[in-house]
């Protein structure tokens, strides 16, 4: 066999390996959402109060509003939720058996004054 020839047939041995290799690192995320079986839950609420979910096992998760008005509670358990909004610690809103399926969020909002749930930026006199 020809030296060239066979050079050239060992270098396209490697490149299609190389192209198989970053095929399969590009896909890689893509297969680990696939194995995903939690779910989110996510909404808007009055900024700077805070959201709490409980589920069925009484674990429980919270996380305070953004300034934007957003709130998001990931990698969660798929199951049955309590979604709870309060502010300085006491309840201000409850709603009750929110399901998690898999691969699929759950919006819940929470009424916002005026419709507004964005920090509300005060101007000095």
């Amino acid at each position: 066999m020809d030296k060239g020839m066979h050079f050239g047939a060992v270098r396209g041995r490697v490149l299609v390996a190389a192209l198989v290799a970053g095929l399969g690192v590009l896909l890689e995320p893509a297969a680990v959402r696939a194995q995903d079986t939690g779910g989110t839950i996510f909404g808007w609420a009055p900024a700077g109060q805070t959201v709490t979910v409980k589920g069925s096992t009484e674990a429980r998760r919270h996380v305070t509003v953004k300034d934007s008005g957003r709130y998001s509670i990931g990698r969660l358990p798929l199951g049955t939720y309590t979604v709870t909004l309060e502010k300085e610690g006491k309840e201000v809103d409850v709603r009750p058996n929110i399901g998690l399926q898999v691969g699929r969020g759950a919006e819940v909002d929470f009424a916002c004054p005026a419709d507004h749930c964005e920090k509300q930026v005060s101007e000095e006199s």
